[in-house]
């Protein structure tokens, strides 16, 4: 297996029907994951915010997302909350996003946790395979894993676990019709 997240098609329309089963309180994402989709969220739909659902919490220690509207009239979300750093740089004043600043140099993933679960939040779901999930990973922030295994091997780009070792206790495992796997694990403790 070569662990990569890039360099082949993905059912999105599946990734996130699944992700629904979580019934988060949170989504968590990195601005990366925010940044990358910019563009199309000018033109998206804007079907407003959705009371009903998760709250969207993005990491962005360096201050570069600008589309915090856009966002959060998606219809996925029931808000967004920016999540900051003490030296996060300068934003232009955005009465209408919740912020949350925690950490020095960068944001601190463990306080932010608390903070939410001191908050009622009980159920955050990463949507991320880059920086922001390893960092969750070497924190010991994780502890289910979802994952799913396309019959490909793609042989370069970054791993998405970092050199972090996890033990997993297997608690289920679905094949879909195009050979795509949907495993989930619990991380052992």
């Amino acid at each position: 297996m070569d662990g990569m997240v890039a360099g082949f098609d993905v059912d999105l329309a599946r990734f996130y029907a699944l992700a629904t089963l979580w019934q988060e309180d949170v989504t968590l994402i990195g601005a990366d994951t925010v940044l990358a989709q910019e563009g199309a969220l000018g033109g998206a739909a804007r079907r407003g915010v959705r009371e009903e659902g998760p709250l969207l919490a993005v990491v962005d220690g360096r201050g570069r997302v600008r589309s915090w509207e856009a966002l959060a009239e998606l219809g996925y979300w029931s808000g967004v909350l920016a999540l900051y750093a003490d030296q996060t740089p300068a934003r232009p004043p955005d009465a209408s996003t919740l912020e949350l600043i925690t950490g020095y140099d960068q944001v601190d993933l463990v306080e932010v946790l608390d903070v939410l679960g001191r908050r009622g939040v009980s159920t955050v779901r990463v949507d991320s395979a880059d920086a922001l999930l390893r960092a969750c990973f070497e924190l010991g922030l994780v502890d289910e894993l979802a994952l799913l295994v396309h019959p490909v091997i793609v042989g370069t780009g970054q791993r998405w676990c970092g050199d972090t070792k996890l033990e997993l206790r297997h608690v289920g495992t679905e094949v879909f019709e195009d050979g795509v796997l949907w495993m989930r694990y619990c991380v052992a403790t």
